[in-house]
């Protein structure tokens, strides 16, 4: 088995990203994305999908830290999908729900090759939120956008409960973390590609 890694780099007038990561490691992370809550969730999400990652990024903060946080995300998208290779005995599925105190949330992965995003059910107000005083709740679902989009993975996130803005982002990205561990997972009953198309 070839070794399911990759490492990437994006610069832009608004940011530059520098990322590696291996979805065979054990979680080890070092994050510095500049938005330090940010870096929280990503070290989250690497803890618990068991996947090694490792981060450089800087932008245009000054302005906000949209920029920032999606470029991150779409490079860390495109790292998955090299990373995952031509996906030969994967799981492909995976299914998660997480709690973090009062937040409740459940994530389901389709490493699929269709890249598709259903998210739901964080509370209303939650989008204009500035968690840790810099990270809008809006940006939940637009690092989950450039995820899904650039990894080619069909994914589902949906707020079960919740009240903390914090909890409830933080179970987002945990309980992504958990279903993608799974859906990445080599399956020794799996032959080839689990797809009955014969490609992912």
């Amino acid at each position: 088995m070839t070794n399911r890694a990759a490492q990437l780099q994006r610069a832009t007038s608004e940011s530059s990203i520098e990322l590696s990561l291996d979805i065979d490691g054990t979680g080890a992370s070092d994050i510095q994305t500049s938005v330090p809550f940010y870096d929280h969730l990503l070290t989250a999400f690497a803890k618990h999908s068991l996947t090694d990652l490792r981060v450089r990024a800087s932008g245009d903060t000054d302005i906000d830290v949209h920029h920032t946080v999606e470029d991150v995300g779409i490079v860390l998208g495109q790292a998955i999908r090299e990373a995952l290779g031509d996906k030969a005995g994967i799981s492909r599925y995976g299914d998660a729900l997480v709690p973090l105190d009062e937040a409740l949330v459940q994530a389901v992965v389709d490493i699929s090759g269709r890249p598709y995003l259903v998210h739901g059910g964080e509370p209303a107000g939650f989008e204009f939120h500035l968690i840790g005083g810099h990270f809008t709740g809006s940006m939940v679902r637009h690092v989950f956008e450039a995820i899904a989009f650039n990894a080619g993975i069909t994914l589902h996130v949906t707020v079960v409960g919740g009240r903390d803005p914090h909890h409830i982002a933080e179970a987002e990205f945990k309980a992504f973390a958990r279903a993608f561990r799974q859906a990445k997972a080599l399956d020794p009953l799996v032959s080839g590609i689990p797809s009955t198309k014969g490609a992912l």
